[in-house]
């Protein structure tokens, strides 16, 4: 492997650059941190274009390492500050790899339209979008769709997603209600979440095969637009004094009863 130690070498001032969204659509690539994840990328065919790792990090987690050298194009080892500007993390393992953006198509004929889906309305928070990736697979869901809000290849929603966005079905969509029409004439049905004691509870709601559980953003929920476009609001009844549950919890909920 070549040794890198400069600051100011290309090869990496390329690869810190793509923990900038911009810079990821513009080259097609996004930057992976941390032994597991980029280990994920290995299982899951990624394509892998370069792979950074320190002197340390190749003892540490050596079985991880291997795998993703042989899976790389090109391997490089870096010196401690090197790794310290690649990570988004303050005390990175010192594994990185670039790999190339993953299928995620707008094409909805790769749907299945007899599964049931989450759809993102302009999620905004990584975290909870990594989260909601997370809970979508472990649950079974045949998918993600997304229209708006934060970039699926952040890094805190790659390492939120625990991998899960590297193996789990998404669709990305510009126009969220032109995706809802498009799904429901599929025949999909399309179910708009809420905090409104006026909508259907969701233990409530006939599930079945073919439905899409719609979570909004975080501030504004499901836009207007869309609630209007969708079959049917749900909501999930609430004790207490608490007005609404955070956009990751929600959609584990309102998964886990369409999905059990």
């Amino acid at each position: 492997m070549e040794v890198l130690t400069s600051r100011n070498n290309e090869t990496v001032k390329a690869a810190a650059a793509l923990k900038n969204a911009d810079a990821r659509r513009e080259q097609g690539l996004f930057l992976l941190e941390g032994a597991r994840l980029c280990y994920d990328a290995v299982r899951s065919g990624i394509k892998i274009e370069k792979a950074f790792m320190t002197e340390t990090a190749l003892h540490k987690y050596a079985n991880e390492c291997k795998a993703l050298q042989a899976a790389a194009e090109k391997s490089f080892m870096i010196i401690d500050a090197l790794s310290d500007r690649l990570a988004d993390t303050k005390n990175p393992q010192g594994v990185f790899c670039v790999c190339k953006t993953l299928d995620k198509t707008n094409n909805i004929d790769k749907i299945k339209y007899n599964g049931i889906y989450a759809l993102a309305d302009g999620l905004q928070n990584p975290d909870n979008l990594g989260a909601l990736a997370r809970t979508a697979e472990a649950l079974g869901a045949d998918g993600l769709l997304l229209c708006g809000g934060c970039d699926l290849y952040s890094p805190k929603a790659m390492r939120a997603s625990m991998g899960s966005l590297l193996r789990l079905a998404v669709f990305t969509a510009d126009d969220a209600v032109a995706l809802v029409q498009s799904l429901q004439a599929k025949g999909m049905r399309v179910f708009a979440s809420v905090v409104d004691s006026g909508a259907a509870p969701v233990q409530a709601v006939t599930k079945g095969e073919g439905c899409v559980v719609v979570i909004g953003n975080e501030g504004n929920g499901v836009s207007e637009a869309v609630i209007n476009a969708a079959d049917e609001r749900i909501t999930i009844p609430m004790a207490g004094r608490a007005e609404s549950l955070n956009a990751a919890a929600a959609a584990a909920i309102l998964l886990w009863e369409f999905l059990k």
